[in-house]
């Protein structure tokens, strides 16, 4: 039996429809509240539960072989960094401790490549650049760093763990539409006029979840493992999406990095303001302007990881989209 947190998510219902492939039997940990719709029509025994509720964790993992702890609360937004590092860091100890109580054989944690310490630009980012919550961007990024660290004190105490740090995850089964995919939705509307500065890293979530089924095969205790797809600048992601739509690249006005930066403490401000969402925030902008020379090698070596082209990705994402009514919303 393998359980499953967060397998209701982008990338956890993606990795539960990897391991149900594999002909594992699959427990899902899902909010008592939340939408179980990602899973409609999968073979998967679904139990109630929260990361912040040890009891409930316990239950979850008992008899459990493999535990993959991959939800977590993503925000951007300043105003819910508490919520953040709450469920993210204390509740990553729990499941550490569930797991270490129901004498779990391996845990997989979904870290983030946000939890490693970015050197300047131009440098290679690896696992070799390690952890250190002090010098995170973000709530976000020091939630995970944070947690990431709490992994590797368990893997002391005798704990099998390893830890896997996607970057920037796009690709089908987006049930809740991320960020990124309503920027490819966006994109595919020809709704934007003007592009920033900047790119990222982006990699497949399929990618995503088959690196997590070898990082428990094949991954070592007490190890890191980035997952990265290719790099891409926002502005060569419009000029793809316009060539999969066979249509000619649309003039869109390049915004600098100084003017968006501008925008996005304007943009912040207002959020925290009014407690209102933005793609537009400091921290945002700051990623999309950040080093993202991101290496794989270690995971490609040790795991056998071997990620698809970003081509390919966009190109499915779009279609799961339309295919699935998200585009006329």
């Amino acid at each position: 039996m393998i359980a499953v947190t967060g397998g209701t998510g982008h990338i956890g219902n993606v990795l539960v429809r990897e391991l149900l492939a594999r002909g594992e039997k699959v427990r899902v940990l899902a909010l008592p509240t939340e939408d179980t719709r990602p899973l409609d029509g999968l073979r998967v025994q679904i139990v109630s539960g929260d990361v912040l509720d040890p009891d409930s964790l316990e239950a979850a993992f008992r008899g459990a072989d493999v535990v993959y702890h991959v939800a977590g609360l993503v925000s951007i937004l300043p105003w819910q960094e508490q919520s953040v590092d709450r469920v993210n860091v204390q509740g990553t100890i729990n499941v550490l401790n569930a797991c270490e109580k129901a004498g779990v054989r391996r845990l997989v944690y979904t870290s983030s490549i946000h939890s490693l310490v970015e050197p300047p630009n131009g440098a290679v980012i690896d696992e070799s650049c390690g952890l250190d919550p002090e010098r995170s961007r973000g709530g976000y990024d020091k939630s995970k760093a944070r947690a990431s660290i709490e992994v590797l004190r368990a893997v002391k105490r005798g704990l099998d763990a390893v830890i896997v740090c996607p970057t920037g995850v796009i690709g089908p089964f987006d049930f809740r539409v991320s960020i990124m995919g309503r920027v490819l939705l966006d994109l595919a509307r020809n709704a934007f006029w003007a592009i920033p500065d900047g790119g990222y890293n982006f990699v497949d979530v399929r990618d995503v979840a088959i690196g997590h089924v070898l990082a428990g095969e094949k991954g070592k205790p007490g190890e890191v493992y980035i997952l990265a797809g290719e790099c891409i600048s926002i502005a060569d992601l419009a000029r793809l999406v316009d060539e999969l739509h066979g249509r000619q690249p649309r003039f869109r006005l390049r915004v600098p990095a100084w003017l968006i930066r501008a925008v996005a403490h304007v943009s912040t401000a207002f959020c925290l303001a009014c407690k209102v969402k933005s793609r537009i925030t400091r921290y945002s902008v700051e990623t999309l302007l950040s080093n993202h020379n991101i290496s794989s090698a270690k995971a490609r070596r040790e795991l056998g990881y071997a990620p698809r082209r970003l081509r390919d990705s966009v190109k499915d994402s779009i279609e799961w989209f339309t295919d699935n009514g998200v585009a006329q919303q």
